[in-house]
């Protein structure tokens, strides 16, 4: 079988780490968490920590680590954070010939204050929104891969343009939607049509899809697209390909340091192998796997297994529907 190609495409971000035992404290009110910082003063901090993140970097550097061809496209700017991210990348081995730099761009940058047990509060700016009629990005290169791995492009109409565009020329897409996209249920339910893959979290499933268990949801999603993959934390995931139901659930118990990237490390990890003929079982295992090595390192990227990991048995049950 050939080396897939997989192609990215979204924002990206430099990450910036802040950890102070001193002062990052967890309070809550009235069962809402939040964390309080005095006004007017210096606050001393332990350890800060430099990494680049967003959503489809994390992802196309699980691909790269695993082997397969990754390519990932998009704008941004040629400020600091911009040069940080496209360096990540390349060193990487992610192919960022269709990474498009202009001073009129800027690359999103999240402040993340680290708490104890991987909990974290980001202070985030999200860069500059590309436009869904951008002349910046040749879509045509959308034609040249196998597989299409879409996330938060923070834009329904550019999003639709992709997916579009993937689906006339038999590139397979794999979704995991946020925010922008889940707000628009009704357009995202009629795109998924033209998605091989659906990986989104309990919640954000139950915005599309009705269902209250897992597995009611998972057989909901099932009738827009093929293969879906339903997550929820360290309650495990299922997923089905409209023959099997796997049930997984976590890799192996471990302190959790961040759980920035989870998962992203969760959905690539999957399309990693499935896009190279592994099963839904074994998918799931190697996307649990990468997940669980993530969220025990600071960063979306540092915990991302590498090609030719020797993975061990974990919880996992599946049965044909």
């Amino acid at each position: 079988m050939a080396v897939p190609t997989i192609i990215t495409i979204g924002k990206a971000t430099q990450d910036v780490f802040v950890k102070s035992s001193n002062t990052f404290k967890q309070q809550r009110h009235k069962g809402v968490l939040y964390e309080q910082l005095p006004v007017g003063q210096k606050l001393d901090l332990d350890e800060v920590i430099f990494a680049t993140g967003g959503n489809v970097t994390n992802a196309a550097v699980t691909f790269a680590r695993q082997g397969l061809h990754s390519r990932y496209m998009w704008c941004i700017g040629t400020d600091v954070a911009s040069e940080a991210i496209l360096q990540s990348l390349d060193k990487e081995g992610v192919d960022t010939s269709q990474v498009t730099q202009s001073e009129a761009y800027r690359a999103s940058y999240s402040l993340i204050l680290m708490l104890e047990g991987g909990e974290r509060t980001i202070l985030n700016y999200k860069g500059t929104k590309l436009p869904s009629d951008t002349k910046d990005l040749d879509f045509s290169v959308i034609e040249k891969g196998d597989w299409l791995y879409l996330s938060a492009l923070g834009d329904m109409e550019l999003l639709e343009k992709i997916i579009t565009r993937a689906a006339k020329h038999g590139v397979k897409v794999m979704l995991n939607p946020a925010g922008a996209e889940l707000k628009e249920p009704t357009k995202l339910r009629a795109l998924l049509e033209d998605v091989e893959i659906l990986a989104v979290n309990k919640e954000e499933a139950q915005q599309i899809v009705s269902g209250e268990s897992m597995e009611e949801l998972v057989r909901h999603a099932n009738h827009y697209c093929p293969v879906v993959i339903v997550s929820d934390g360290p309650h495990g995931a299922i997923a089905t390909d409209g023959e099997t139901i796997v049930e997984a659930g976590m890799y192996e118990d471990v302190p959790v340091v961040d759980r920035t990237g989870g998962g992203d490390a969760f959905g690539s990890g999957f399309l990693s192998q499935f896009a190279q003929g592994k099963s839904l079982k074994e998918s799931m295992i190697f996307a649990s796997a990468n997940s669980t090595s993530v969220v025990t390192k600071i960063g979306a990227k540092e915990g991302i297994l590498r090609e030719g990991v020797v993975l061990h048995d974990m919880p996992i049950k599946e049965r044909e529907i």
